[in-house]
């Protein structure tokens, strides 16, 4: 089976890592140790090896470790389908963030080619419960891991409509004004629909086809204010009738921004943000782990899987069968939590760390 895995990472200077280095092989990672230590910002370093902002949307300058603050840099070796790339990320002082693949300057979106990397963060776990734009972000990382375009019409869609809402702002009334902005608009915005549920129907044919103890979830895009038209032109005349409604408001009022995406427990026919915690928990690893048997047959090979405290909210039956499924996937998968009890079921099957810290600095540990 091909594959795809980090063999080597190194961190200088970010987050509470200031020199670290892992040389790993293709199995599943375990790393456990207290809150605090530092485990967080090391699978969020993996998530850099991905096209976007990484897995806590931060800022470059953020990134950097305190109190010296001089940049960072990351290093890898990545190892994609039959063959292996050096990987360069960093940034300067409060510079942007850079990157070479192969001692080539690329633009973050060139690591879509190469990579496919999933997570599933604490933060994620009230996803059904908060606001529709957790969703909506939810679902394009989901889109963008099979069309890794998505992300590039995603950024050209939101451009278009910032101009857009300046001049419904201002007032602006003439349609020459309009006319070309909502031209790309209409263009990126059904590709992003259309990515959108194309991301859904791969996910939904992922779950029919697997046998997993992991409930599977009924997924449909919906609106938070009037239908997307399913055609560029049809969107363009949406936004060209919308103009007096939007000028009122003084923003777009329909388009792909507007989205969001409802979950239903299908076993029980239950919204997905009337579930209980656990039954949220178990809904989100489904979806993760549908993704992945998705991908396999996409790409080519399971994704790089990022499971922060992945045992929280799981009982000790799911959490074996989570690592089962985690290892039957062949997927490396970068996985934390407080102790190495958690990790037992795993035995030799993952590579053990421990992450511990003192005086302010991460210390990794092969344990």
């Amino acid at each position: 089976m091909t594959s795809l895995y980090l063999s080597s990472l190194g961190l200088s200077h970010f987050r509470s890592h200031k020199s670290a280095r892992l040389e790993v092989d293709a199995r599943p990672i375990a790393i456990h140790g207290p809150n605090g230590a530092g485990k967080t910002n090391l699978i969020e370093a993996v998530s850099l090896f991905s096209p976007g902002r990484g897995l806590r949307r931060a800022a470059a300058q953020d990134m950097a470790r305190r109190p010296e603050a001089l940049g960072w840099k990351l290093t890898g070796i990545l190892h994609s389908l039959h063959q292996v790339h050096e990987i360069e990320i960093w940034s300067e002082g409060a510079g942007a963030r850079q990157l070479r693949i192969d001692g080539k300057a690329a633009a973050q979106l060139a690591l879509g080619r190469i990579a496919r990397v999933l997570w599933l963060v604490p933060s994620m776990d009230r996803l059904w419960i908060e606001g529709a734009e957790g969703r909506r972000r939810f679902l394009d990382r989901i889109t963008m891991s099979f069309l890794p375009g998505h992300a590039e019409a995603v950024l050209a869609f939101d451009k278009a409509m910032r101009e857009r809402n300046r001049l419904l702002k201002d007032q602006v009334r003439d349609a020459h004004w309009y006319s070309a902005l909502e031209a790309q608009m209409a263009q990126r915005g059904a590709e992003i629909d259309a990515g959108r549920r194309t991301a859904l129907a791969e996910l939904h044919a992922a779950q029919a086809a697997a046998e997993t103890v992991f409930p599977a979830a009924e997924l449909e895009l919906t609106a938070t204010m009037g239908e997307m038209p399913h055609s560029a032109d049809a969107y363009r005349e949406a936004l060209a009738e919308s103009r007096f409604r939007d000028l009122v408001a003084g923003r777009t009022l329909i388009g792909p921004h507007r989205a969001d995406l409802y979950g239903v427990y299908a076993a029980k026919g239950v919204p997905a943000r009337d579930c209980s915690t656990g039954e949220q928990k178990a809904l989100l690893v489904s979806l993760i782990l549908a993704n992945a048997r998705a991908l396999m047959r996409d790409f080519g090979a399971p994704p790089i899987l990022l499971l922060d405290e992945v045992a929280a909210h799981l009982d000790a039956g799911r959490r074996a069968a989570l690592y089962d499924e985690v290892c039957g996937l062949g997927a490396q998968a970068w996985m934390t939590g407080t102790g190495a009890e958690l990790f037992s079921e795993l035995g030799t099957r993952a590579q053990h760390f421990e992450v511990t810290e003192a005086d302010g600095v991460s210390r990794i540990g092969l344990k």
